[in-house]
């Protein structure tokens, strides 16, 4: 279980924790999730706070087979993921994501 109370990148200044995200998103493992988290990244990390980089860190140390279940089903997902960005994530048009 991911504790988001626990944060290794606090000390980091929020303008590199958004960089390393959007590195992080585009190299997943898997094209799917590069495409979803890649994209929503870019869109949206100008915009996100500590909080947000500290949901996405632990969101990515979760298994890649079960996030995209969790994004694309909407099923199964656990208390400490749900709500605002996990809705944003699986409101996606993924027919319009495009790769780098």
């Amino acid at each position: 279980m991911t504790d988001l109370s626990y944060n290794p990148h606090k000390e980091i200044d929020l303008e590199n924790r958004r960089r390393r995200l959007l590195f992080r998103a585009w190299h997943r493992g898997i094209k799917e999730l590069d495409l979803i988290f890649g994209n929503f990244v870019d869109a949206n990390a100008a915009q996100f706070s500590h909080e947000d980089c500290t949901w996405f860190e632990a969101l990515f140390e979760e298994q890649d087979h079960e996030i995209l279940e969790w994004i694309t089903s909407g099923e199964g997902v656990p208390e400490r993921f749900e709500g605002q960005m996990m809705t944003r994530l699986q409101k996606l048009d993924f027919m319009t994501l495009k790769a780098k």
